[in-house]
């Protein structure tokens, strides 16, 4: 039996705390990297995943960029909900919708700060798309939303 060991995965976990109200970037990434968003389906599916969450009242959207390999989600965690069950379900259902495992255990977490920007956060999420090379406007990218643009 061949055990992967991921170096720094247990480390994802230290410290992690669920804060209602508070405003947490997110981002998770696909097993392997793979580019499971370069199609637009699947990449649809997970968008509207984000909008069933929302739904539920649990996290609210401010802002997401969706990359072929990984998504950055800039979210405010609502009151009594906990930042691994939420995360964990959207990866859940995703994996789901889409037919298997896709992505990579764990993901990292930056609690905001009061003094911090919020929509520059924002700005800076969604222009991923431009600082890969993937567009060379932001509005030929189509799998991004944000609260305030």
């Amino acid at each position: 039996m061949v055990i992967i060991v991921k170096p720094h995965a247990k480390n994802l976990r230290k410290g992690r705390y669920s804060e209602g109200n508070r405003i947490y970037l997110i981002t998770t990434v696909t097993e392997n990297r793979i580019k499971v968003f370069e199609d637009l389906v699947s990449a649809r599916i997970i968008i509207n995943v984000l909008k069933e969450e929302q739904s539920r009242k649990s996290a609210e959207t401010l802002s997401f960029v969706l990359m072929p390999d990984h998504l950055h989600w800039l979210m405010q965690l609502k009151a009594g909900s906990h930042l691994s069950k939420v995360v964990g379900r959207i990866k859940s259902v995703s994996a789901h919708q889409l037919g298997g495992k896709i992505w990579q255990a764990g993901f990292y977490d930056h609690a905001l700060r009061k003094e911090e920007d919020i929509q520059g956060i924002a700005r800076y999420i969604v222009a991923n798309p431009l600082r890969a090379g993937l567009v060379d406007k932001i509005g030929d990218y189509s799998h991004w939303d944000a609260k305030w643009m």
